[in-house]
């Protein structure tokens, strides 16, 4: 009785697996099978990256510390001293051919008050074409030069103060929102970039906007930064119900010189509502409404670059940054003039590793003691190590 069932089973089985192996793939004998196969294959999708900055700055000035702050009391003011300046670890992770997610932290923030700090980026982007990108979360919107690069790779020792005090109005900086980015033309000689973007504009990390306002801004770049493009930024949003807005113009090219050598040229005008200027001052000094408190400034970068290739060594660069930036101008203003010159020795492919020797020299128009409005010379050496 129990014979034939077995039979009927045997049958079942022998058909299954035949048609199984019917239509699996032939496999190539030359490869060997791993358990290490659906390991190694989601580990592509996950990237590792980040940046590791130390310097030691020295003051030249008797009466202002290594952080560009006057002291009144000359014989505590610390004038040299080693620091940490960014310890950023960053995470992508490449959930599909169209969807990405990005984590970067600042570790090197928690050595002071980590409130408002830390995490940098944290953000979801969408790539539908090359036309049509969005991103959503906490990221740098497109408005200027300097949201284009990380710090790592500038030809400079920072950012410039207009991209600070921008990036405080709401501007440029880590911002939560939302954006929309493309490129047309992309295999022309000189394509086509935009880049959209709404924010709260009250800075990172914020539980919430602290009004019902929003910030707008737009960019459009014309070129190819590997040899020249031109960028026009423009930005217009409410604050605590009343209007701001922001507009720039950029410029940044590289010029063939010989052989080895090349000029980088990088420069930026802005100008724009101060806000958080205006919202600082006491109601007695509020002498005109918001809309005659406006910041703006200007940036010119020359590098030069002399490319070499002795064991790991890749280029050797010179620059000096000038810029002008006034927080008030409309209000005689205290103008800062700062010039940066810079001699670095990069390492590695794309800055992998850097050395960086620089001063930083500030000029105001007036000193103002015990505070950082106040002429200083700083020298700076900087080690960078990119992950």
């Amino acid at each position: 009785m129990l014979k034939q069932p077995i039979v009927f089973i045997a049958i079942f089985l022998f058909t299954v697996k035949g048609a199984y192996a019917w239509n699996e793939p032939v496999k190539d004998s030359t490869v060997k099978d791993t358990v290490q196969k659906p390991l190694a294959a989601f580990l592509k999708k996950i990237t590792l990256g980040g940046v590791f900055q130390a310097r030691y700055t020295v003051s030249l000035h008797r009466e202002v510390d290594v952080n560009g702050q006057h002291q009144a009391n000359t014989d505590e003011v610390v004038r040299n001293s080693f620091s940490l300046k960014r310890a950023r670890l960053q995470v992508k992770a490449q959930v599909s051919d169209r969807l990405q997610a990005a984590v970067l932290v600042n570790l090197a923030d928690f050595a002071s008050d980590p409130k408002g700090k830390v995490l940098e980026n944290a953000f979801i982007s969408y790539r539908w074409n090359d036309a049509l990108n969005f991103t959503v979360g906490q990221f740098r919107p497109a408005f200027g030069l300097e949201d284009l690069f990380p710090v790592d790779i500038i030809q400079s020792m920072d950012f410039s103060n207009q991209y600070y005090s921008f990036g405080s109005n709401g501007w440029q900086s880590f911002q939560v929102g939302v954006s929309m980015s493309g490129t047309f033309r992309k295999e022309t000689a000189w394509p086509l970039k935009y880049a959209l973007s709404v924010v709260n504009g009250n800075n990172r990390n914020q539980l919430s906007d602290d009004d019902n306002g929003k910030l707008g801004t737009a960019r459009l770049e014309i070129g190819d930064f590997s040899k020249a493009s031109v960028g026009l930024n423009g930005g217009f949003g409410g604050v605590k119900q009343q209007n701001v807005y922001a507009l720039g113009v950029d410029f940044s090219g590289v010029i063939p010189l010989t052989g080895k050598w090349d000029l980088l040229l990088q420069s930026e005008f802005k100008q724009g509502t101060n806000h958080r200027y205006y919202y600082s001052l006491p109601d007695s000094l509020k002498t005109d409404p918001l809309n005659r408190y406006l910041m703006h400034g200007v940036y010119v970068l020359p590098n030069f670059r002399y490319k070499i290739k002795y064991r790991k060594l890749t280029s050797i660069e010179f620059s000096m940054r000038y810029e002008y930036f006034n927080e008030d101008f409309r209000h005689a203003g205290n103008a800062r003039r700062t010039y940066m010159p810079m001699i670095s020795l990069a390492f590695l492919k794309d800055y992998g590793g850097r050395i960086q020797l620089g001063m930083q020299i500030d000029n105001y128009d007036r000193d103002i003691p015990g505070t950082k409005t106040h002429n200083s010379n700083l020298l700076i050496v900087q080690v960078q190590c990119r992950l």
